[in-house]
């Protein structure tokens, strides 16, 4: 149905910085991306609000109360409301030193105050804080058992200074990610946490490539040379990995993957995001959003009340242009028209 109210539909900050670089493009500042998400419109819908991506160049992660509010008047300005907010923890790996996991928490702890203020200014009513491990595959496959142990014990402290924010903490799974690079790792992981301000944040791109296991050829679903035109063998695949990761999905990435691995800038490897339109992508964008909205009886979860799209590394010419937008809104809308409720 057309008229559904949720979940709402927001754009992304970050594909403005992500893979942008001094060996790649200039990034694209957030007052740019706040203006397009804002100009999108489709048959009179347009986007509800924007996740904003705390870190450098767009936002700097120590900014004062005054300038938090400022930022959220400038959001607000525009029409759109603010959701998800993606801690900036890179520069304190939970595979690093004492130091580096404090740092972690601590930047948990810096995003967690910007969404205070942003909550009693009137401009977020949902949406959690994105986290990830901050270290790589390769880090942690030196010693599994004991990383996945370490990884755990920074999340709990991190979820216990969320907590005291009443935040909840998503651990986004991508393959580029040590402990959630497969969805196997990535159940162990959230397991091991045991907090119940913990869960996962899905994006279509990257769980896809879950069933691939380019990280954990043990863990992979599909088989080698898979045909990406048998479909039946496709669903089975989402299927196994939505029924594992589903009961822990608290925030969700529409996104469209042709199945390869990319990376550009300063970010590594990872999920290979199209375009909406991309005629190479794998999924049935608006169908399989239904894997992780739906429970195993195809019932609504209604686990969250916002869904964002999330397409990094384009090219800024593509960015640049007003229908790249309006094509990723109609590919919103049509999830909300298949999966919605109102």
């Amino acid at each position: 149905m057309k008229d559904n109210a949720f979940p709402k539909i927001h754009n992304a900050s970050w594909p403005g910085i992500v893979g942008k670089g001094p060996d790649s493009e200039p990034p694209i500042s957030l007052d740019k991306m706040l203006e397009m998400t804002a100009k999108a419109e489709v048959n009179g819908i347009k986007f509800d609000g924007i996740d904003i991506g705390l870190f450098d160049p767009h936002v700097d992660i120590h900014s004062s109360d005054d300038d938090i509010k400022r930022l959220a008047d400038k959001v607000a300005g525009h029409g759109l409301n603010i959701g998800t907010l993606v801690a900036p923890i890179w520069g304190g790996p939970t595979l690093g030193s004492d130091d580096d996991r404090k740092t972690f928490v601590a930047m948990v702890q810096r995003a967690c105050h910007f969404g205070k203020i942003f909550r009693e200014h009137g401009v977020r009513q949902y949406g959690v804080i994105r986290i990830d491990s901050a270290s790589s595959p390769e880090e942690w496959a030196k010693d599994p058992v004991n990383n996945t142990k370490l990884i755990a014990k920074t999340f709990r402290e991190a979820c216990d200074v969320a907590a005291d924010y009443d935040e909840k903490l998503a651990a986004e799974g991508e393959i580029c990610w040590g402990g959630m690079h497969s969805w196997k790792a990535m159940v162990e992981t959230l397991e091991a946490v045991d907090r119940p301000n913990i869960g996962f944040q899905a994006d279509m791109s990257h769980t896809l490539l879950y069933l691939l296991g380019y990280n954990a050829p043990e863990d992979r679903i599909l088989p080698q040379d898979f045909d990406w035109s048998d479909r039946k063998t496709l669903e089975a695949g989402l299927k196994t990995v939505t029924d594992a990761l589903r009961p822990w999905t608290i925030d969700f990435h529409v996104a469209q993957n042709d199945g390869t691995v990319h990376g550009t800038g300063s970010h590594d490897k990872t999920g290979r995001h199209c375009l909406a339109t991309d005629p190479n992508g794998k999924l049935d964008v608006a169908n399989d959003a239904g894997y992780w909205l739906r429970d195993g009886n195809g019932e609504l979860t209604k686990a969250f009340k916002h869904i964002c799209w999330d397409g990094c590394m384009f090219d800024n010419d593509v960015m640049m242009k007003q229908q790249t937008w309006n094509d990723i809104l109609a590919t919103l809308i049509k999830v909300r028209e298949l999966h919605g409720w109102s």
